[in-house]
């Protein structure tokens, strides 16, 4: 498969995007190929520095760079030479398998609904992260900033995503889905989520398994945790912070570690057709490095043909409007 990387985005770009695309190459097998995209004098002087072969690599020209500050869709039209939008032109017409920047989170999403599209029955595509349990294993919580606002039908949407996504890329059979909540009784929170609830609640397209609390995201109650882009945010800005300061005052263990986000690279956007991994602005070159292998592992898993097998055989009586 092709493997393409923005080399130009991300607040440490291009350096840490070089970096941690020779640590991916090494990961990968002879069938698999990065292609690097973004400007080619820089892309080779800063592989020849580091002794690496530039024919382990392709490398596609992208004399443009759309900067973390502009505006997505302006700077998608205004800049179709940037590394980015030639990314996404490349995977729209299949010379990419996925599609992998740490830049403008922004420019991302937009370039995944405008060139390779959302999939049919869709109402908001959504994004996700990995939360280590205390006892071992993971949670996937979606979403994490892409749909600060969701409607009870989206809701239920994020549940269907979100149980494909864990059972076919972290392998988890039957995952649990869990609405994050203010309480755990059915009655408990605002008009959405308790709207969502009764969707949620007799579904037969996914293992519903009720409301959880704050408290209870590290407990290793959930394989799925549900919630709008604003909550889910703040919960993972959250997470990094505690990293942060435990690796600041030296309390580091083994648990703690597992909270690095470089571990996880970044998140897939979930429900678009096609492989797009959106990383950290702050990536160094470990996080590259698994983004890379995140966009192999999405993309063999067949991700986005499963969520459309899913939403043309809903069985839950829940329709997609």
């Amino acid at each position: 498969m092709r493997i393409g990387l923005d080399v130009m985005g991300g607040d440490f770009a291009p350096v840490a995007a070089i970096d941690g695309a020779i640590l991916a190459a090494k990961e990968l097998s002879g069938n698999d190929k990065i292609v690097l995209i973004g400007q080619e004098a820089v892309i080779r002087s800063l592989l020849h520095e580091r002794g690496c072969d530039a024919s382990l690599f392709d490398i596609v020209h992208a004399p443009d760079v759309i900067e973390m500050g502009e505006h997505p869709t302006k700077a998608m039209a205004r800049k179709p030479e940037s590394s980015i939008s030639v990314g996404f032109q490349m995977l729209k017409h299949k010379k990419l398998d996925s599609f992998a920047s740490a830049g403008n989170s922004g420019a991302m999403l937009v370039g995944s609904i405008f060139s390779v599209n959302t999939i049919p029955g869709i109402v908001r595509p959504l994004t996700s992260a990995i939360i280590p349990q205390e006892v071992g294993g993971y949670s996937l919580l979606v979403d994490v900033g892409t749909n600060p606002d969701a409607k009870p039908d989206v809701f239920y949407q994020f549940g269907l995503v979100g149980s494909i996504y864990a059972q076919n890329v972290y392998h988890v059979k039957n995952p649990r889905v869990a609405l994050l909540n203010i309480g755990h009784e059915e009655e408990k929170g605002n008009l959405t989520t308790q709207s969502a609830y009764h969707l949620m609640k007799d579904s037969k397209d996914f293992n519903f398994v009720g409301n959880i609390e704050g408290r209870d995201i590290l407990r290793n109650k959930a394989d799925v945790i549900v919630c709008d882009g604003f909550t889910g945010n703040i919960i993972l800005k959250l997470v990094e912070s505690f990293y942060n300061i435990m690796e600041k005052r030296n309390l580091m263990d083994d648990y703690v570690q597992r909270l690095n986000y470089e571990n996880y690279g970044g998140t897939p956007i979930l429900g678009i057709n096609g492989a797009v991994i959106m990383g950290h602005g702050i990536s160094n070159n470990i996080a590259i490095k698994n983004m890379v292998l995140l966009g192999r592992d999405v993309f063999k898993a067949k991700i986005a043909s499963k969520i459309k097998h899913a939403l043309l055989n809903l069985n839950g009586g829940f329709v997609v409007e």
